[in-house]
């Protein structure tokens, strides 16, 4: 402990003698220590925005739709289109071993009227696990399709808020009629408000859910409009995409290669290059942010060279009354973690600052905010202590190894 406070009292000192000198050392480690701290926790918080923009539409999901063959097939031509029923959901679900959830769903515009508010929003019959899939939840008080609203058929509907907004107002729309087309459905609940950068057909905040059962019998109809599922392993996204095709292509006939037969928006695949592509954002942000903080650790080490130069007849005088090598060593050694630890303190508070400033500038919508985790903690103290050690044992161990003689000379 008593060696510890000599080695902090001879830093303080060094540094009231030098005030110029010290000031410019830390503003190095300062600056690099808020580099590296905002350009890795910019570059995280635009990857969780854009994460949170893309999965608005769902998370790992793919959406597939009916198309038309482009390859001939066991006597069949080219040109034939393609059609889903329901029993293909259950079909795909028991055999594709990937596929967690899937709901078929039927689309069509159609008018809807409250009062003298009309709209003309999408309306889809879906089933219950649609919901989780596609992160499309109730607010407080209402609740989504469920079981029995399937099995009994039941006229209700779940309302996007842009919906709920135009037809109702500011008024509470749960347990009250809205008319799609001339049938009478009750509100059972309103969507959440959230963000959704891509959709497919119509934003959420526009469409009506109403039972698949439902929306079949009221408009005659068998065909979906287009097939919804949700992937157990996202990086299995590739082979689950072509097991589908094979097993839909096993029973209409056609190429499983042919990708215009079932055509396939597998957002997984988006996952995939959100992960890589911000890889290498963060690592190049970071390799920035650690050249700027391996400057200023060389300008530490050229300054902790000039103050061993400078201390060579003390360094001398303690080597002469039994000082080992090893306790001169320790001693520069601290004093450039000293150095190193007061401004990388300062560093991280100045750079928390900034991070918190930045969150009131509205830009999270676009790019995110600066996000200050534990992996951009971790990555700043690691590379403070990569560079705390090179810039502290190169000059410790020149003033450990000095000559005695020498430096009683000097």
């Amino acid at each position: 402990m008593d060696k510890i406070k000599t080695i902090v009292s001879e830093l303080i000192v060094d540094v009231r003698a030098q005030k110029l000198r010290a000031f410019l050392t830390m503003f190095g480690i300062i600056w690099g220590t808020v580099a590296i701290i905002v350009l890795v926790a910019f570059g995280m918080g635009f990857k969780r925005q854009m994460s949170i923009n893309m999965h608005g539409i769902g998370e790992h999901i793919a959406i597939m739709y009916p198309g038309r063959t482009t390859k001939p097939w066991e006597g069949f031509g080219i040109g034939r289109p393609m059609s889903f029923v329901e029993e293909d959901v259950k079909m795909l679900k028991a055999q594709v071993t990937n596929i967690k959830s899937i709901s078929p769903e039927y689309s069509r515009r159609t008018v809807a009227r409250v009062g003298e508010n009309i709209l003309n929003p999408l309306v889809a019959g879906v089933l219950p696990n649609y919901s989780e899939m596609r992160n499309v939840l109730p607010v407080t008080g209402g609740r989504f399709i469920n079981d029995l609203d399937s099995e009994q058929r039941r006229r209700v509907a779940f309302i996007g808020d842009k919906v709920k907004e135009f037809l109702f107002g500011e008024a509470d729309a749960v347990g009250r009629l809205v008319y799609i087309g001339e049938v009478p459905f009750t509100v059972i609940g309103v969507m959440q408000k959230k963000t959704q950068n891509s959709s497919y057909n119509a934003r959420d905040q526009d469409r009506i859910y109403i039972p698949a059962s439902t929306y079949a019998s009221v408009y005659g109809v068998v065909k979906l409009s287009n097939i919804i599922y949700q992937v157990k392993n996202p990086t299995l996204g590739e082979e689950t995409v072509r097991e589908v095709r094979e097993v839909l292509g096993k029973k209409y006939k056609f190429d499983p290669t042919d990708k215009d037969a079932v055509w396939i928006w597998d957002t997984t695949m988006f996952d995939k290059f959100i992960f890589y592509f911000f890889l290498g954002l963060n690592i190049f942000l970071g390799l920035i942010g650690s050249f700027t903080l391996g400057v200023a650790g060389v300008g530490v080490a050229n300054i902790m060279y000039i103050v061993v130069q400078e201390r060579i007849k003390e360094i001398g005088i303690k080597r002469a009354v039994g000082a080992k090598r090893s306790n001169i060593l320790a001693q520069f050694f601290m004093e450039t973690f000293f150095i190193i630890f007061l401004g990388s303190s300062i560093g991280f508070l100045l750079a928390f600052g900034i991070i918190q400033g930045l969150q009131f500038i509205p830009i999270k919508e676009f790019v995110g905010t600066p996000e200050l985790s534990i992996e951009v903690v971790a990555v700043t103290v690691a590379v403070l202590m990569i560079i705390g050690l090179i810039a502290g044992f190169l000059p410790a161990r020149k003033a450990a190894n000095l000559d005695v003689v020498e430096c009683l000379r000097t």
